[in-house]
């Protein structure tokens, strides 16, 4: 039976401002169902729309926001509901070192609200122990990074109990660190088994960008950056601390700015025999020198070399050694000399050659043993390649693999 013809614009809109409403609540309001509520509303729509069809014909306009509704329902019913809104917890009361959590939707990552004094804004990195997060320190008006571990989840008992230790003196001493190219640490605490440390915002990306053929850096470009590096480096080693964990991803830099900043000492710790346990592996194994891969007490040297595979793969954009299995890269990196980076890059001046090759060498004895002398190097190739300087280079740096003319420390 049709509407009569006076009733055919009223059903018209009575169809559409349905259509209208159900758009709305099928946007804002159905996403506060539960998939068992939503359920069992899809059974009584499809129970209405068959009495509307059966029973009540003249008010067939009101099919198409029935159908509307049911078929949002299905799908909801089905999990692809819209956006679930998070209300944020009441901060608890473990003190200032306390969490207050966002409730997240199973699976998904739950986001702290605070940690410590510090407001959470979102997360902006993640990591195999923790992630990170951008935070407001609301006291001062800065916002910070903080880096966290959930030591709970990797440890347990007493090694728990050493791993927290060895973090919070790992956080002590990256905090001593006061160099324009290094990132500085500002606060530590630990909440709810989560440990954390708030350290200086960077604007900008690591470099690990660059690692790939079609990105590398000019080596106008490339060389300052790696000694500012090197400058840093030899600045944490003269305090007793050595990085070990040099590689792209922890050097962020701002080409618009020229920052350039050495991230991440969570794994530096003091170079002090009471304090290393050897045998203890630290690091990104393609970027770890021969002597800590093996186990070996490592010093600032160790690095340097580290610093030399960084510089091999910006220069390539492959590693000097590549192997498929742990125990083949082991091998390679114990007893394999690197390639000549040339052999990947033939417009590599020879002097860069050589700076590479001398900070890949297997013997400490006679690889860099100061990042400043390395620095002062790389500043002398750059500055041969600056438009109007002459081609000519008088090295500062006489390569030989059998005069350990480098090695100030032994």
């Amino acid at each position: 039976m049709n509407p009569p013809d006076g009733a055919v614009w009223p059903a018209a809109l009575g169809a559409a401002a349905g259509c209208l409403a159900v758009a709305a609540y099928l946007r804002w309001g159905m996403a506060r169902f539960a998939p068992r509520p939503a359920r069992v509303l899809t059974a009584i729509l499809v129970v209405a729309g068959v009495v509307v069809v059966l029973g009540w014909p003249g008010l067939h306009w009101l099919l198409l926001p029935v159908v509307a509704l049911l078929f949002g329902h299905l799908g909801r019913s089905l999990g692809q509901a819209g956006p679930v809104r998070l209300t944020p917890r009441v901060p608890s009361t473990t003190g200032s070192g306390g969490v207050a959590s966002v409730p997240a939707p199973p699976g998904a990552r739950q986001l702290p609200a605070t940690l410590g004094r510090y407001r959470i804004e979102s997360e902006i990195g993640r990591g195999s122990m923790g992630a990170v997060y951008l935070g407001h320190d609301p006291q001062i008006g800065r916002r910070v990074a903080i880096k966290t571990l959930a030591l709970s989840r990797e440890f347990h008992g007493d090694k728990l109990v050493e791993a927290r230790a060895r973090f919070f003196r790992e956080a002590e001493t990256a905090g001593r660190l006061q160099h324009p190219d290094i990132v500085t640490i500002f606060d530590a605490g630990e909440a709810d088994d989560l440990a954390w440390i708030a350290m200086e915002y960077i604007k900008g990306h690591d470099l690990q960008r660059y690692t790939v053929v079609r990105r590398l850096l000019p080596l106008q470009q490339l060389l300052p950056i790696v000694a500012r590096v090197a400058e840093a480096l030899a600045y944490a080693h003269r305090q007793g601390i050595v990085h070990r964990d040099i590689k792209p991803a922890n050097v962020m830099v701002d080409p618009d700015t020229g920052l350039v900043k050495v991230t991440d000492f969570g794994v530096a710790r003091i170079s002090d025999a009471s304090r290393t346990r050897t045998g203890m592996v630290l690091g990104t194994p393609s970027f770890m020198s021969p002597e800590q891969m093996a186990g070996r007490p490592a010093d600032g040297r160790s690095d340097l070399y580290s610093l030399g595979v960084m510089l091999y793969q910006l220069l390539t954009g492959t590693l000097p050694h590549e192997g498929d299995s742990m125990a083949k890269l082991m091998q390679q990196i114990a007893n394999e000399p690197a390639p000549d980076v040339r052999h990947k890059r033939p417009d590599v001046p020879e002097a860069l050659a050589d700076i590479v090759a001398l900070a890949l060498e297997k013997r400490v004895e006679v690889r860099y043993a100061d990042g400043q002398e390395m620095a002062a190097d790389l500043r002398a190739v750059a500055e041969t390649l600056a438009p109007g300087v002459p081609d000519a280079f008088e090295k500062t740096v006489t390569f030989s693999r059998e005069e350990p003319r480098h090695n100030s420390a032994s």
